[in-house]
């Protein structure tokens, strides 16, 4: 069975993004591009709330993501895109399918169907759903070198603890840690 692996960047302070939504303080440089295009190579479906999946769908379909990344373009255009959400009616960037409910049928269906990896990308509030139905298989997280002082959180508050064990760690000479954690 494939893993769902949850990738996301986070500050020092524990914020996603910025009270506006900005990422704008993502650290990005070659040795993490070769990362993100492996993390790629492992997948073949990726898993998107509604808000990940407009701003994903906006700019890796642009002019721009094809000239800037033709590569990590042309697989996410091309892999099958999983969408969350209540709000969305239809989905139209190529390969892409839409649940408005039954999560946990749908990401253990996936599971069992799909060859490789499933990624699930940004969305928080979907990351927090997955999390609490103990449906992440692996966290992946980036903490930037940045404080950001002010913030949304990657997951929201919750009573309910969940016990990690780190599986793997790299530092990236432009300061990013990654850390992989499994659930304990």
């Amino acid at each position: 069975m494939t893993k769902l692996i949850l990738f996301n960047f986070i500050t020092v302070d524990g914020f996603f993004e910025t009270n506006n939504h900005e990422l704008f303080w993502h650290n990005l440089d070659n040795e993490f591009h070769e990362f993100s295009r492996q993390q790629l190579n492992d997948a073949d479906t990726f898993v998107f709330g509604r808000k990940t999946y407009e701003l994903m769908k906006r700019y890796w379909t642009s002019k721009e993501a094809m000239e800037n990344d033709p590569i990590v373009a042309g697989v996410l255009n091309s892999y099958t895109k999983i969408v969350f959400s209540k709000s969305l009616d239809e989905v139209t960037w190529t390969n892409s399918v839409l649940f408005n409910n039954n999560i946990e049928i749908v990401i253990n269906n996936l599971k069992q169907k799909t060859r490789k990896d499933i990624l699930l990308l940004g969305s928080a509030n979907l990351s927090s759903t997955l999390q609490a139905l103990n449906l992440i298989d692996e966290y992946r997280i980036m903490i930037n070198p940045i404080l950001l002082g002010q913030g949304i959180p990657l997951f929201k508050p919750t009573d309910k603890r969940q016990k990690l064990e780190l599986i793997k760690s790299k530092v990236f000479k432009c300061g990013n840690i990654l850390l992989y954690y499994k659930p304990k």
